[in-house]
């Protein structure tokens, strides 16, 4: 069984550190592919305010993490995703997964940032110089999840 770690929190994270955990003492993982998610700047965006439901949060990401783990042979799974008032440039969420071939890596890794794109629980309210506004959901985004269905 692959292992994974999946967790939501206010704190910045390493990238680094992060990789390297996601491989540590496994000399099996012929692919590593991690995926860096930051604010985006522009448009006056001074702040993005993130929410969750803390009692369901985890709990779904780790869903779709097992389900990953049984569409592609993974050794290792990380999940970390930010929440609370994150600035322009700052990590927003870390993707990385481990396995013994790259397409593997790659698909598991692009299926996980689908789901955490659309339909993670998370609520994202842009705060610029003229007021602030919820983040709807985009067409494109649902139409990317559309292919893992």
């Amino acid at each position: 069984m692959a292992a994974q770690d999946v967790r939501i929190q206010a704190e910045n994270f390493d990238i680094g550190a992060e990789t390297a955990a996601l491989t540590a003492g496994r000399v099996d993982a012929g692919a590593v592919v991690t995926f860096l998610g930051r604010v985006r700047g522009g448009d006056d965006l001074k702040s993005m305010r993130l929410e969750h439901y803390p009692a369901m949060t985890a709990r779904e990401i780790e869903r779709h993490v097992e389900e990953a783990k049984q569409r592609w042979p993974l050794l290792c799974v990380h999940v970390i995703h930010r929440i609370g008032e994150l600035a322009p440039g700052e990590n927003i969420v870390f993707v990385g997964v481990a396995s013994d071939h790259r397409q593997a890596a790659f698909e598991a890794a692009d299926f996980l940032m689908d789901y955490l794109k659309t339909s993670a629980p998370f609520w994202k309210f842009e705060q610029r110089g003229d007021g602030g506004n919820w983040v709807e959901a985009r067409a494109e985004d649902d139409d990317a999840l559309k292919r893992w269905r």
